[in-house]
């Protein structure tokens, strides 16, 4: 694993910024993407991409210094007829192809595996089975990298499922043919004591659809970075998220969708609830519309319920348009306490406080779970809300 690199800190310019009607976005700065750690300074937090995330609590895995361990994690692949799960090493040409890592950890995560599990769908495969992949903590420190490929006009859904102890970096690629299509759900269920730092790139072919449902639950840290570009015209994108933060947690989620080819689509939705002290959620959602990016239609939306005091919320969403022939281009934020008028409709109609706020959140949460469209999986969560929420009303 290479070592922390004594760069000076500094960054460049990662693009021009601009101001949509009514709103100010506050121009990004960071560091160059690149497969390279000593590209990447040793962050001290006060970079804008780090200003929000504690360090100190990433168990080395930001300056070099967090070594693999032989108890990492243990990863298990079951997939249906037809499809191709291979582990290969750092020299297979299919990895690294949706796009370089954007900070230290990802490089660092790049740098430091020694075999990558790749699942490939072959053309024209239509699933009717989820594949299923189990990422399971054994109590030690792993790096990662997943690469799942759909060939043109094939469907699948993908269930990445995340428990146990472990302090993990990993990129996950995913790879999108024309035409076809791919939800991928991906569940982090760890330990209180794990820490979970990931890099998420998709590129979506010429008419092909990617649905992402990220759903956050447990960890000491979890920080996700999902990233979508396109590699042709009429492509779709959903990224959809649910987090429940609970008293020490710090759950961070940065998005990005790059518009970098013309006619295409994009759609962001993220809600989370946060309950107890030091109770701590980050989304930042950026958009970017490129010049030759015309006829893009994108909306990103974040929403967060803040269920006891000592818990807080950092929700930052930017736009950035470089060209004015476009179909749409929006976002919003909103973060507030359960809805006073709400509460007393429910309880005027006999509904004890207890249960009408379970009710407000399950609400509140459930156009989410719909979308991830696996059953066991939405059973698991529902089942999940009602315990963090019995804490929550207790």
């Amino acid at each position: 694993m290479a070592e922390a690199q004594n760069i000076p800190v500094g960054s460049t310019t990662a693009g021009s910024i601009a101001v949509a009607a009514e709103s100010t976005v506050a121009t990004r700065m960071s560091a160059p993407p690149s497969f390279d750690v000593a590209d990447f300074p040793v962050p001290h937090g006060r970079e804008e991409e780090w200003r929000f995330t504690p360090l100190e609590r990433l168990r080395g895995l930001h300056d070099g210094t967090a070594a693999a361990t032989d108890a990492g994690v243990k990863v298990a692949v079951e997939a249906p007829e037809g499809v191709t799960v291979e582990t290969v090493g750092r020299d297979d040409a299919r990895l690294g192809r949706t796009g370089a890592p954007v900070d230290r950890v990802a490089a660092q995560a790049y740098s430091a595996f020694t075999q990558a599990s790749v699942v490939t769908v072959p053309k024209e495969t239509v699933l009717t089975e989820p594949i299923r992949i189990a990422v399971h903590g054994e109590g030690g420190t792993a790096y990662g990298h997943q690469v799942i490929e759909l060939g043109a006009f094939a469907e699948a859904l993908v269930v990445i499922d995340h428990t146990g102890d472990a302090v993990l970096a990993a990129n996950v690629e995913y790879v999108l043919g024309d035409g076809a299509k791919l939800t991928v759900v991906s569940v982090q269920d760890w330990d209180d004591t794990s820490v979970h730092v990931a890099q998420h790139n998709a590129l979506v072919g010429r008419d092909a659809s990617f649905k992402s449902v990220v759903v956050t639950f447990g960890g000491d840290v979890v920080r996700l970075h999902p990233r979508v570009t396109y590699a042709g015209t009429g492509g779709e994108a959903e990224l959809f998220g649910l987090y429940f933060t609970d008293a020490g947690q710090h759950q961070e989620h940065r998005l990005l969708v790059d518009h970098n080819v013309p006619h295409c689509t994009s759609n962001v939705v993220y809600k989370g609830a946060l309950q107890g002290d030091d109770a701590h959620a980050v989304w930042i959602g950026d958009v970017l519309i490129e010049a030759k990016a015309e006829g893009t239609d994108t909306y990103e939306m974040n929403r967060n319920l803040v269920l006891t005091d000592g818990a807080r919320v950092d929700s930052v969403p930017n736009l950035e348009i470089e060209t004015g022939e476009i179909v749409g281009a929006g976002h919003a934020s909103a973060t507030g306490r359960f809805d006073d008028e709400q509460l007393f409709y429910l309880m005027a109609r006999g509904i004890p406080e207890k249960d009408a706020r379970r009710l407000v959140v399950r609400g509140f949460f459930a156009e989410l779970v719909q979308q991830i469209g696996v059953p066991d999986i939405e059973e698991r969560l529902i089942a999940k809300i009602e315990e963090e929420l019995e804490a929550a009303v207790a």
